[in-house]
């Protein structure tokens, strides 16, 4: 026998009531994550402290002070800008192997028609930064719209950059850029330079950007499968687009500012910032974020290996040592981060 319910009309069978169960509470941050995973995500920190006291109990008296500090972290502000440029385009699963050059190609720009064209030094900078947007917007239509290897096309380019600067400086190191240029690199405060708080600022935005906006969600969702994401509608084309012109703005304007720091330019001395600008980056995956390219963890990742490096340097070990250190850095960079991709693709 059913009855029935006189607000809704329809039948329903005699017999207790069965309640529906109870949402459980949403554990917290710690239960979801668990010591384990945050051993993962802090890992190369601690090796980090453990370095600093190693090379502090080896040579306390020239690692453990304040001029060392200021190396580590001050020395390479450059490196940050190409960092968060690769950050970027990796996100959308790219590759750009010509920051180095394009950073190179707008520092000797700007240095150029400032020293020797006598140009205005805002307008020789807006030059300088133009044709860093200008070569990432270059490599986008080869590889975005004309379908070409992304690898294959940004050596290329990279190198084609290298003999335009070359032309573009004539085969020289260009000197002489005005001293109120420099000071936007130079003056410090709080004893670091001004080029490293710009980082610090780069790396708060791009984070911002990739985990906080929708521009950002896109831009990952495109990294983990583009064709997914064109399913569900986003525009695939223009996110890999974008993420080039980025890249090559964000090179541009740490040539700009490496140029200030310097007061000049080397049109050579660019291409040998590739190969540690892609071990922090790689390197950034293991920390953080475990697998995926992020900012804060690839910031991290630069002063870890400049820390070797420089710790290395007082222990007397110079010359060949930052590119064994940098290059095995980058294979196993790699290969973790290979491991830890795979790790979250799995689970």
């Amino acid at each position: 026998m059913s009855t029935t319910t006189p607000d809704t009309g329809h039948a329903r069978a005699d017999g207790p009531r069965t309640e529906a169960p109870a949402l459980a509470p949403r554990p917290s941050w710690w239960a979801r994550t668990g010591p384990a995973d945050l051993t993962r995500r802090g890992a190369v920190v601690v090796v980090w402290a453990l370095m600093v006291v190693a090379f502090g109990i080896a040579s306390p008296h020239v690692f453990l002070t304040s001029g060392t500090l200021q190396i580590i972290l001050g020395s390479h502000g450059e490196l940050i800008f190409l960092c968060m440029a690769l950050v970027c385009v990796f996100s959308v699963g790219e590759f750009d192997f010509s920051v180095a050059s394009v950073m190179g190609l707008s520092g000797t720009a700007t240095s150029v028609m400032y020293v020797t064209h006598g140009w205005p030094m805002v307008a020789a900078a807006a030059f300088g930064l133009a044709l860093g947007i200008a070569a990432g917007a270059l490599n986008a239509v080869i590889i975005v719209i004309l379908g070409v290897d992304p690898i294959i096309a940004t050596l290329g380019m990279a190198t084609a950059l290298v003999g335009v600067a070359l032309w573009l400086s004539n085969l020289t190191t260009v000197n002489g850029l005005p001293f109120g240029y420099s000071d936007i690199a130079t003056t410090h405060l709080a004893g670091l330079p001004l080029f490293f708080y710009y980082g610090v600022v780069l790396v708060v935005v791009v984070t911002y950007v990739l985990f906080a906006t929708p521009l950002g969600k896109h831009m990952t969702f495109v990294g983990a499968n583009s064709e997914v994401a064109r399913l569900a509608g986003v525009n695939v084309n223009r996110i890999r687009f974008g993420a080039f012109m980025f890249s090559g703005l964000l090179s541009g304007l740490g040539g700009l500012l490496l140029a200030a720091n310097i007061g000049g330019y080397d049109p050579v001395s660019s291409t040998a910032s590739l190969l540690p600008a892609l071990a922090a980056t790689f390197l950034g995956t293991a920390i953080i974020v475990p697998g995926r390219f992020n900012p804060v963890g690839t910031w991290i990742a630069v002063f870890f290996l400049y820390t070797g490096i420089v710790g290395l340097q007082l222990l007397g070990l110079s010359g060949w040592i930052s590119d064994f250190f940098f290059g095995a850095s980058l294979v196993l960079a790699v290969t973790v981060s290979t491991l830890l991709r795979r790790r979250v693709a799995t689970r």
